[in-house]
């Protein structure tokens, strides 16, 4: 028989002080959920396993590794014969296909930003000749070694992405995966093999595909989308591109810059969702550098001629008349649907709304187990940072001591056509919308940006505008500026708004001169006093 354990009193008393404490603080309920988690992860394959490698699936996935939690991460881009584009996961129908990384890698973001920067040194070209520098001969673009230049810098990347997960000690798989049940996802590899793996904890990081109107006949099989252009292997040409999203106009934007000839066929408004007055002067610039809009016109087919174009016959919804236009190019941006309709869904209880969205609540859905990031999470935002926050919370949640959750307001952004658009918080709209136009002052101002004064650049478009609240410190409640580097010049405001941004703040900081930022913290002039708002000098 084993002899009794003695423990003396002031040993007794010490742990009784510890348990005490540890259940006071919580820290009994976090150990017990931790062991009990433990026990139940022990009885799968990983303890997370992320399906989509874009950058929310990867920040995830690297953050839960830091745990020392054994994690996987399946991705894989499937190119889709024509026409067969609303059946596969990572489909384009012109049979595009691109490495780890993500639409914001690949197919978004990082090639959009840098086509946007090439037409942005076309214009720098026409303005040094204006501050004296003799540049002669042709500036014709060479689109392949664009295209050359700019695929390499993606490659650089999805490289980089494959040495970071070995690097953490995540394992990748290239392969497709879809729900056999809640806790069991098919792998399916590049060479048709299959694999079967269990997971105590499941991340949906699937992104978005482009809409095509599959109404339209010819629309799939003889019109590329932002999924193709940045690795199109000629030059487009004359250019359509079809929509009103961010997408559609940057794209058309730095088409344009690059020489190519371009219009924009628009259903009914551009940038919806974005501040109205800030879209409309958006597209009055794009149409004032000589963009052509075809405002309220849809497409109702598309089919290739003789000499290899593509003849469009579009049809405007206020007038119903027929119009046709032959075009070398043309692209589909009218949207994007989250990729949930083919992963096993329906082998789980997780839920989507009707357009395919995950339905839950701080990126779990309705499965305790299973979360969503991302574009496809229904109360999310569609923005890579965002995306990237968003999974790393949810492992530190998962697997650390951490409670904080995603917050998705005071979110920043920019739309980069070739005026930029950067925002931060409350659309004019909404703020109205949220406390009432009695209650919001807005301040405004319309400015020229020096460096456009030598060049004789256009500036009527370059406007800032606050929205404050009317009240007490008159809190900041959305900022948004049109003109160059506008994403640069919002990045700081926006930390200065989740500190609580007022005007008076606003106002008592001193601006950098001559910079276009300076003009934020010079606002004074309200809409309500109707006073003119242009600025005229220092």
């Amino acid at each position: 028989m084993a002899a009794p354990m003695i423990i003396c009193r002031a040993c007794l008393t010490k742990f009784s002080n510890i348990s005490r404490n540890v259940h006071r603080n919580g820290h009994f309920s976090q150990l017990l959920q931790r062991h009990r988690y433990s026990t139940a992860a022990s009885n799968y394959d990983y303890d997370l396993v992320v399906i989509g490698g874009g950058s929310g699936g990867l920040a995830c996935s690297k953050e839960a590794a830091q745990f020392d939690k054994k994690v996987l991460v399946m991705d894989y881009v499937d190119p889709s014969p024509q026409g067969m584009y609303i059946l596969l996961l990572h489909p384009s129908p012109q049979g595009t296909k691109w490495g780890l990384g993500g639409t914001c890698v690949n197919v978004g973001c990082i090639p959009k930003k840098l086509m946007h920067q090439a037409s942005l040194l076309g214009e720098a070209v026409h303005d040094a000749k204006k501050y004296g520098w003799n540049i002669d001969g042709n500036h014709d673009i060479t689109w392949e070694k664009l295209i050359e230049g700019v695929q390499n810098h993606v490659k650089s990347l999805n490289w980089g992405h494959r040495v970071q997960l070995k690097d953490k000690r995540v394992e990748y798989l290239n392969a497709k995966g879809s729900f056999l049940d809640e806790h069991r996802i098919k792998a399916v590899m590049a060479n048709g093999k299959e694999k079967v793996i269990t997971a105590a904890n499941v991340v949906i990081a699937t992104g978005m595909r482009p809409r095509y109107p599959v109404e339209v006949p010819g629309a799939q099989e003889f019109s590329i989308s932002s999924d193709d252009i940045f690795s199109l292997q000629k030059p487009p040409g004359k250019t359509l591109v079809i929509g009103a999203s961010y997408v559609a106009l940057e794209c058309a934007g730095f088409l344009h810059g690059l020489g190519f000839p371009t219009s924009l066929m628009v259903r009914s408004i551009a940038l919806r969702g974005f501040d109205r007055q800030m879209a409309g002067l958006v597209a009055d610039h794009m149409q004032g550098v000589g963009i052509p809009f075809l405002w309220t016109c849809v497409p109702i087919n598309l089919e290739k001629d003789n000499n290899g174009q593509i003849v469009v016959t579009y049809q405007n919804t206020q007038t119903e008349e027929i119009h046709q236009d032959v075009f070398d190019t043309v692209m589909m941006a009218i949207g994007r649907d989250p990729i949930t309709s083919n992963i096993g869904l329906e082998n789980t209880s997780v839920q989507v709304n009707e357009k395919g969205y995950v339905i839950g609540e701080n990126e779990q859905s309705t499965v305790p187990h299973i979360y969503a990031i991302g574009d496809i999470l229904e109360s999310g935002k569609e923005l890579t940072p965002v995306a990237i926050r968003a999974g790393k919370l949810l492992a530190q949640r998962l697997f650390g001591d951490s409670k904080l959750h995603m917050d998705y307001t005071t979110v920043p952004t920019t739309v980069f056509t070739p005026l930029e658009y950067g925002t931060v918080g409350l659309s004019e709209d909404a703020a109205i919308r949220r406390f009432g136009e009695d209650n919001i002052e807005v301040y405004h101002a319309f400015y020229k940006p020096l460096e456009y004064s030598v060049a004789e650049r256009p500036a009527e478009q370059c406007y800032i505008k606050m929205i404050c609240r009317r009240d007490g410190t008159q809190q900041v409640l959305g900022l948004h500026f049109l003109g160059p580097h506008a994403g640069e010049v919002i990045q700081g405001f926006a930390a200065a708004m989740k500190c609580g941004l007022t005007l008076d703040t606003m106002q008592s900081t001193i601006g950098i001169h001559p910079t276009c930022a300076e003009e934020i913290v010079k606002l004074h002039i309200t809409k309500r006093s109707g006073l003119d708002p242009t600025v005229t000098g220092c």
